[in-house]
């Protein structure tokens, strides 16, 4: 939209320039003077500056040009552009992620170097308890959700369509259009919420949480039902049911089961297995099948070598799985010891970094990272027990085992 002025009974327009043009520059002006007006770029919500020029993250050069707390406890990341916003919504995204699983601890770190550079003395962890009106002794958590606001004098066609598809698989992107004009000397900005409009904004935030709620009653619809597996004094944690009959399956042939008697506790799933001539690794025997090695479980710690053949089991596997797991466990020689039940309640829980601990109800030890189960744990809880200082051995100098390690990782870090 133009600007006009009224002069008499006609209209003059008053033309936008360019920041470049007029020899504003982008952190040493326009950054420090939205840092000191963050409401013009966030008017819905009430917003504080956490930190400026924040890049406190191993491996990575790069840094946020504000990164912003709402008062829903959600992480902000602002970016701002002079004139070219190429690329900026990637950029963003990358800073989003790296900053989701910031803790209030860190969040105060970074706010203090923020209010030493704005020479202010005000106790960091205080401002942001009273920002987000919590008392002393309240636990401060942020919220999983990390919003993003783009401000920049023009936005490509390339950038907003990718924005607003982000916004439909559920993020929060917003651009902000801030287009300066010169005024008899004087610099006004005209800034508005371009993505989303905010004439329409809460019926797409209504659209956008209609479409998730629908995404999740269809998952709904599905068994997601993890299980325990036990082989004697081993306990598999919190395996989908894929994991649970290739658990059975590896017993049933360290048991000595003949693969066709395997394959017919399942006769409605056809053949069970791909094999090749040779002891294989992962690298040799997928080679042999192309395609086909991407439905079989085939790292090399999951391959089955007998008689001189190797053998990938399937990983494709439906509604009748546990009818096939029952099959096979009546065809095992020794099942005694050997039992599978839905998974354990967690008992306990915490983050360091991007990993996750988890004690199961069963006392079992499960190791996330940024999402995704490690196993073995032992070699993860070694190395986390090495950088926290965490003690490995018991009184008589003895190795602690999964679980003992595992626990005392957990109390050292709810401890610290």
């Amino acid at each position: 939209m133009a600007l006009y002025e009224i002069t008499g009974t006609g209209l003059s327009t008053i033309d936008p320039t360019t920041f470049t043009q007029l020899g504003i520059l982008e952190r040493q002006n326009i950054q420090k003077a939205i840092r000191a007006h963050i409401q013009a770029i966030t008017p819905n919500a009430k917003t504080m500056v956490l930190a400026e020029e924040f890049g406190d993250w191993v491996g990575a050069n790069r840094r946020i040009d504000l990164l912003c707390l709402d008062d829903q406890a959600n992480l902000v990341v602002v970016e701002l552009k002079r004139d070219d916003s190429a690329n900026m919504e990637l950029q963003a995204l990358r800073y989003a992620a790296m900053v989701s699983t910031m803790r209030f601890d860190q969040a105060v770190e970074a706010h203090r170097k923020y209010l030493l550079e704005i020479g202010s003395e005000d106790d960091p962890a205080q401002s942001i308890r009273d920002f987000l009106d919590k008392e002393e002794d309240e636990v401060v958590a942020f919220s999983d959700k990390v919003r993003i606001v783009l401000a920049s004098a023009e936005f490509s066609p390339e950038l907003t369509t990718a924005v607003l598809w982000l916004n439909k698989q559920g993020l929060d992107l917003r651009c902000v259009q801030m287009r300066p004009h010169d005024v008899g000397g004087r610099v006004l900005l005209d800034i508005q919420q371009v993505i989303p409009l905010p004439q329409v904004e809460q019926y797409q935030v209504a659209v956008r949480e209609k479409s998730m709620e629908q995404d999740a009653a269809r998952k709904q619809n599905r068994d997601m039902t993890r299980y325990d597996l036990t082989i004697g004094d081993v306990i598999q944690s919190n395996l989908p049911k894929r994991r649970l009959i290739y658990g059975v399956v590896a017993e049933a042939i360290r048991q000595g089961v003949p693969i066709s008697d395997i394959e017919s506790c399942a006769d409605w799933r056809g053949k069970l297995f791909i094999s090749a001539d040779g002891i294989l690794g992962e690298a040799e025997f997928s080679s042999s099948f192309g395609s086909k090695k991407t439905r079989y479980f085939t790292s090399d710690d999951e391959l089955f070598q007998l008689g001189g053949r190797t053998y990938a089991f399937t990983n494709q596997w439906g509604a009748r799985t546990l009818i096939a797991v029952e099959n096979l466990l009546a065809r095992l020689p020794q099942p005694k010891g050997i039992s599978y039940a839905p998974a354990s309640e967690t008992s306990a829980e915490v983050s360091y970094l991007n990993y996750t601990l988890r004690r199961r109800a069963n006392g079992a030890i499960e190791v996330e990272k940024a999402g995704v189960q490690i196993d073995p744990v032992m070699p993860v809880l070694r190395q986390l027990a090495n950088e926290l200082k965490v003690q490995q051995t018991n009184g008589s100098g003895n190795p602690l085992n999964t679980r003992q390690l595992g626990v005392a990782l957990m109390e050292a870090l709810e401890a610290s």
